[in-house]
């Protein structure tokens, strides 16, 4: 490994692309500890730590706190991501960019870039107003007027703007997808504040306390066990294999291969916790735009905005939480067969086998083909959409305890996934150049 990261050094496109990668993501860093203008930084903390805005936690770990000091990358990359996938949805719904999509090449591509971005500066609209409707119920700016309103808005988007040119930067001209690496320094930007939780557990006011340590080293287990779980699921994949039948054109021979589709056991990715995660909250953000003191009220809004967050405030009533996990896992579980079917057509890959020629074992061409990789993706979605539901709800078990280690499950799936990326991405580099990888 320290041979690799030599050669990844020594190489000099390679290091250009670190350094600009590494240049980027402390621009990025910079930029959430520069408040918007106009915020009272007092009244601030006040409302940071009131259980209102329990909504934003997930936003805040991806952004890597910069909701919570209210900085110009408040609301992180999430306009962006949700642009992603409706973009992504639509080309499947709308024929012409279905087309697009499969026969438009690079310009193709392009065009939907294009439209995504622009569809991104809408919902950061959107985002950024909620935003500061929802916090002005807690006095957070320093005046009421249009002027404050227009200029916190328009720098919520500016470094929604921001961030978007920088990971396409990072894409083109660095290491790694530029959305997920911003995304994975946000949340591992929390990792010293874990360290003080753990440090905090084991030295105590009344000094050295071993119920911490042991407390703490659990923790550390734990954290690595889940690390490990979540590697061996990303990358386990089950291979359907394939033969080609031979075929003679002019003189030469061609096919005749055995290969194999890699069918990922989480194929949807860390998607469908995003989107339960969004749809669950949605209500408690919406509500608390027009009524600050909602959470301590009674009835039927106030029952919606507990239930709303029981999956991201630990303030909330923990009898709310029992209904509002099952919701939770039904909507992960619904989201990952919804995503997995939207980006692996069975049938598509099917007509594809048959056009080359191929089969797989013991399996007729055509439509027995479609039915049974149907039959395996839908078994191991299952796997995924329960293995994503444990992931997911790690977070609420903490509840229980007086721990917070400011991230959980969601944020280790994602941290793991990108940095396996990354791995894979500068391995493809060195071995360009005649260098073993990490994985050699």
């Amino acid at each position: 490994m320290f041979q690799t990261i030599k050669n990844a050094i020594k190489t000099p496109e390679v290091r250009k692309r670190l350094l600009y990668t590494l240049l980027l993501i402390v621009i990025f860093r910079l930029g959430c500890y520069l408040t918007v203008p106009g915020v009272n930084s007092i009244a601030l903390e006040e409302a940071m730590s009131s259980s209102a805005s329990g909504f934003g936690s997930l936003i805040n770990i991806i952004s890597g706190g910069a909701l919570s000091r209210f900085t110009m990358f408040a609301m992180s990359i999430s306009p962006y991501i949700t642009a992603s996938i409706v973009i992504q949805l639509l080309a499947m719904v709308i024929p012409s960019w279905e087309r697009m999509t499969k026969e438009g090449g690079e310009l193709g591509r392009q065009k939907l870039n294009k439209y995504t971005k622009l569809l991104t500066v809408v919902l950061a609209l959107v985002e950024g107003l909620g935003i500061y409707l929802s916090y002005r119920n807690y006095g957070i700016f320093v005046d009421d007027t249009f002027l404050t309103g227009a200029t916190v808005v328009l720098s919520l988007i500016t470094g929604t703007c921001l961030l978007m040119w920088l990971g396409d930067e990072i894409t083109s001209k660095g290491i790694g997808n530029g959305i997920s690496v911003i995304i994975f320094v946000g949340i591992i930007s929390s990792l010293p504040s874990v360290a003080v939780t753990l440090y905090n557990l084991m030295i105590t006011d009344a000094g050295f306390s071993t119920t911490g340590l042991i407390t703490a080293i659990g923790i550390i287990i734990g954290a690595i066990i889940l690390v490990a779980g979540v590697v061996f699921v990303q990358e386990a994949e089950r291979r359907v294999p394939v033969q080609y039948a031979k075929k003679v054109v002019g003189r030469k021979m061609y096919g005749g291969q055995n290969t194999h589709i890699p069918l990922k056991l989480v194929m949807a990715g860390v998607m469908p916790i995003i989107f339960a995660s969004s749809f669950m909250t949605f209500p408690a953000m919406i509500i608390s735009m027009f009524n600050q003191n909602i959470a301590a009220e009674t009835g039927f809004w106030a029952t919606i905005y507990k239930f709303s967050l029981a999956t991201s405030s630990s303030s909330v009533p923990i009898g709310y939480s029992i209904a509002n996990a099952l919701v939770y896992l039904l909507l992960i579980v619904g989201f990952t067969f919804f995503y997995t079917y939207a980006t692996f057509n069975p049938a598509e890959v099917a007509s594809n086998i048959k056009k080359n020629g191929g089969f797989i074992p013991g399996i007729r061409a055509g439509k027995p083909t479609s039915d049974y990789l149907s039959s395996i993706i839908s078994k191991i979605t299952w796997f995924g959409g329960l293995f994503l539901s444990i992931i997911a709800i790690l977070p609420m078990l903490l509840r229980f305890t007086n721990l917070d280690v400011s991230f959980g499950g969601t944020s280790i799936l994602i941290v793991v996934g990108v940095a396996l990326e990354v791995v894979q991405q500068l391995e493809s580099q060195l071995v360009m150049r005649h260098y073993k990888g990490f994985l050699d």
